[in-house]
């Protein structure tokens, strides 16, 4: 699809976002990024997750990007069906919500797609999707578009996922993995929780082996990463395929995003954390999506009054499971009082900034722990799923930011609960982790200024995606 005139047209990306919290904050502010530098973006959403996020913002409009677009930013808006009705419990029944997306949700992308090319005005000139779909090179072959995957994750992540052929042949021994290009030698306790499984026949690694056959089709790959940060990953990777490391991807100014974003409504902690002495909170979630074993939560929950600590805790409906209405112990929020705050979900942006915050007992979700960096809050890690282990291990052995808590779900006591908590909140554990924070954060904020790596790294993306466009075939 050839550009006639690059001066009159603007290139039209079409974006769409993977169906959890954590990918689509990422790639709403993707959008956004790319708006301001010139981008029509046509962002697709799902009923599902626009209806949630609609009514947690009690939003009227349609499209979430309304507040946005008053500032000139050319971000459409549409949704379309993942195949199950809106008030479905995807949470609940994780597997169908896996089928579907599988094969109803790409039906429909499918179909929007068709209909965009055809019609959109500006003319649709790439695909951008997130790298765990198992259709966009197909799709974006089909209709003649550049295909740009999406990584929401670290570069160390992706290069594993990447390499999984490598990974079978050596059948992953019990000992470090120290083949796979760019990455210094890991053990495998320390790699995503699927690639720790025997059994890879589940849907979910189906999926996984899918997503990264079609990546290679991938004419770019975008990662939510620092160049600084992963330097040795990302030059293996680029020597494999066009990567640009553009991280990290934040709303503008680090404050809270004028996109509604949150599946539940937002608590404001802010009159309560106001009451609290200055880095003396410790504040504590366990992302969107991922569920914690009741057996854990509950000697947390003991762990936390042991401490003594003052705490914000995000408590989400379903974070054991949405059919345990109660998974806190009986009696745990009259035991602490006015020394702890439970809420169902808050805009952790505006937590984490506040002054009172000394420490982050955290999933090692990857948006949760750049927004720790950015922060300076350090961070205490418990991973429950996926890349939090492998997130976990750059936070704690690499870039020594943050502590361990458990190795595995199901390990944890209320004694160890305690005492790393009270590790953490120390004021000289804390402050030589705080040294070390500072460090990572100026990689990020230096990456993001008008000569920095990711800058450049955006800019030189989006000079060879207009090569590649103006070089097609119209």
């Amino acid at each position: 699809m050839a550009i006639s005139d690059e001066s009159e047209r603007r290139p039209h990306a079409i974006l769409i976002a993977y169906p959890t919290l954590g990918h689509v904050i990422p790639s709403v502010h993707l959008a956004i990024k790319l708006a301001s530098r010139g981008f029509t973006i046509t962002f697709v959403n799902t009923h599902s997750i626009h209806h949630h996020t609609s009514k947690a913002a009690a939003n009227k409009d349609h499209n979430i990007f309304a507040a946005v677009r008053e500032n000139g930013l050319d971000i459409r808006y549409t949704t379309v069906s993942d195949g199950l009705p809106v008030e479905y419990d995807r949470s609940l029944h994780h597997d169908q919500f896996m089928k579907s997306l599988l094969h109803d949700f790409s039906a429909h992308v499918e179909e929007l797609v068709g209909k965009l090319v055809k019609h959109a005005s500006p003319p649709i000139t790439c695909l951008i999707a997130d790298t765990f779909f198992v259709w966009p090179s197909t799709i974006a072959h089909k209709f003649g578009l550049p295909y740009i995957s999406f990584w929401t994750e670290p570069a160390l992540v992706f290069s594993l996922y990447y390499h999984m052929h490598l990974l079978r042949q050596n059948h992953i021994r019990e000992d470090s993995v120290d083949y796979i290009p760019g990455v210094n030698a890991i053990h495998p306790k320390d790699m995503m929780s699927y690639l720790q499984e025997k059994d890879t026949s589940t849907l979910c690694h189906q999926i996984i082996f899918k997503a990264f056959d079609q990546v290679r089709g991938a004419d770019f790959v975008l990662c939510n990463t620092v160049q600084e940060l992963e330097p040795h990953t990302i030059a293996a990777l680029q020597s494999q395929t066009r990567f640009y490391a553009v991280g990290p991807i934040f709303p503008l100014g680090f404050t809270k995003s004028a996109v509604p974003t949150s599946l539940w409504s937002e608590s404001d902690c802010t009159h309560w954390l106001h009451s609290k002495p200055r880095a003396s909170v410790l504040y504590i979630s366990f992302g969107s999506t991922v569920h914690v074993a009741k057996r854990d939560l509950v000697e947390i929950a003991n762990g936390i009054l042991l401490s003594k600590v003052n705490f914000v805790w995000v408590v989400r409906p379903d974070i054991v499971s949405s059919e345990d209405e109660h998974p806190l112990p009986v009696g745990f929020e009259e035991a602490v009082g006015e020394r702890g705050m439970i809420i169902p979900w808050c805009s952790q942006i505006e937590v984490l900034t506040h002054p009172a915050i000394a420490g982050f007992l955290t999933h090692c979700g990857w948006n949760s722990t750049l927004e720790s960096i950015w922060s300076e809050v350090p961070l205490l890690c418990f991973p429950l799923l996926t890349d939090q282990f492998t997130n976990r291990k750059l936070v704690v052995d690499d870039w020594k930011i943050g502590f361990n808590l458990g190795d595995r779900c199901g390990s944890i006591t209320k004694e160890q609960v305690s005492e790393n908590v009270s590790r953490l909140m120390d004021g000289r554990s804390r402050e030589e982790l705080k040294t070390a924070i500072r460090e990572i954060k100026k990689n990020l904020g230096d990456a993001l200024t008008t000569n920095g790596s990711s800058e450049k790294n955006m800019e030189r993306f989006i000079n060879d995606l207009q090569a590649k466009v103006s070089a097609s075939p119209a």
